[in-house]
């Protein structure tokens, strides 16, 4: 309702409408600063399209295209981002993702991520690959069911720098890929694998990276490390699989003739189930290669599973200058691996220094464990010169005050740094840590 107000000879002013008190006073705060609200509206459209475009990078592709209806100034500024993403749940109409790429400008892909679990993709994926490849992407993530359909010359680029593969679930088809051949990708640093069934068997050529983040899976097909000589950085786990597929076998030409071909890395992460593995490996009395690393990370529980595996890879670094334990939120759910470690429970060599454990599982790990386990750390390595705890959520106030308490005494004793960090959750990222 509009307020009339009176001039004086009878006449009557045009309406006035009546602001908030808050409002008013809100803008003369800012009248007051100088400062107008509304021209914040235009700090980030006034950006050139570079910047944007970089900002854009950062979330997904179906989130950025929503921007070119925010005003004409930005309709057009998606098209030439250097970052596509088409991962929202996995769940992609290939009509819509063709109609992306055809008004994408961009002549250089920084990245390029794409989620096509399902075999109705397997029409589409080759032709969604090679128009990241024409833009020589330089970071590409694929994420499939199965790769057997992949052509070789996918694993043929001058472009890629970043290569991250991971196959979704998992078929009863043998694959075609025996070699995993990338020494035709001389700018590839870095590889990460995820891998159910696919490369079963694989021998895997990279004689140019770096860094190697690899999760298998225990199968009958012995995966093998052929060519990773320049490797400074890997990062190695195992998916449990089965029981019966667990042996001798697969221990000594598997697990340990991987961490043999590491014994160059200077900086490694290993975690709970490789580390279980490497604690049958101790078990069944099996020689270690020695390892030049400097900077080791254990993801993983504290219990007498992995005590064992732990105190080898130990006496085998004797160049290890750093170490961080990144302890893991308990999970109840035993699988095989440890079932098979409890069957072995009685073996009169089991390693010695694992008794002090008795028989906790993650679920009792208590303040003294923890305890325990940093002062084996300690009379195990000769090197050291810092030590980096990570404990869980499971962890009391009370049990982190009384670990801080003991600091000054070991690290006095031990002439080591020790870091106590709590955590309030477990955070597993593909491309990240703690």
């Amino acid at each position: 309702m509009a307020d009339h107000v009176g001039n004086g000879d009878g006449a009557t002013a045009s309406s006035v409408r009546v602001l908030p008190s808050h409002y008013v006073a809100h803008r003369r705060r800012e009248i007051k600063r100088g400062r107008d609200p509304r021209e914040d509206i235009d700090l980030i459209s006034s950006l050139p399209d570079e910047i944007l475009q970089i900002i854009l990078s950062f979330i997904s592709t179906k989130l950025a295209i929503t921007t070119s209806v925010l005003s004409r100034r930005w309709r057009h500024v998606w098209c030439d981002t250097p970052s596509l993403s088409f991962s929202d749940n996995c769940n992609l109409d290939p009509s819509s993702v063709d109609k992306i790429l055809s008004r994408c400008t961009a002549r250089k892909m920084m990245s390029f991520q794409l989620c096509a679990i399902g075999f109705h993709y397997r029409n589409y994926v080759n032709s969604w690959i090679e128009f990241a490849k024409s833009r020589n992407v330089e970071n590409l993530l694929l994420e499939k069911h199965g790769f057997d359909d992949i052509p070789d010359s996918f694993y043929t680029n001058s472009s890629v720098k970043q290569l991250y593969l991971k196959s979704a679930y998992g078929d009863d088809l043998d694959p075609k890929c025996s070699v995993l051949d990338l020494s035709k990708s001389p700018r590839l640093k870095t590889l990460e694998i995820e891998s159910e069934y696919w490369l079963q068997g694989v021998k895997i050529v990279a004689p140019h990276i770096h860094s190697l983040r690899l999760r298998f899976t225990i199968s009958d097909f012995a995966y093998s490390l052929v060519d990773v000589s320049p490797l400074t950085e890997a990062e190695l786990d195992v998916d449990s699989g089965s029981h019966e597929k667990l042996n001798v076998y697969y221990i000594k030409t598997i697990v340990l003739k991987m961490l043999e071909k590491l014994q160059n890395v200077e900086k490694l992460t290993l975690c709970g189930n490789f580390l279980k593995a490497l604690s049958l490996a101790d078990l069944h009395c099996y020689s270690f290669p020695k390892l030049k690393v400097k900077v080791l990370t254990l993801e993983t529980t504290i219990s007498q599973d992995v005590i064992s595996g732990i105190v080898r890879l130990l006496q085998h670094s004797p160049e290890l200058k750093k170490l961080t334990l990144r302890t893991m939120d308990c999970d109840a759910r035993r699988g095989y691996v440890d079932n098979y470690l409890d069957s072995y429970s009685w073996i009169p060599n089991q390693c010695s220094e694992s008794w002090v454990f008795g028989d906790i599982k993650s679920r009792d790990v208590e303040t003294k464990h923890v305890a325990l386990f940093m002062e084996l750390v300690l009379k195990t390595t000769k090197t050291l010169k810092k030590m980096v705890v990570r404990l869980g959520p499971y962890r009391s106030e009370r049990g982190i005050k009384e670990l801080r308490q003991m600091d000054p005494m070991l690290s006095h004793d031990n002439d080591v740094s020790i870091v106590l960090i709590a955590t309030k959750r477990w955070i597993r990222e593909s491309s990240s840590k703690w």
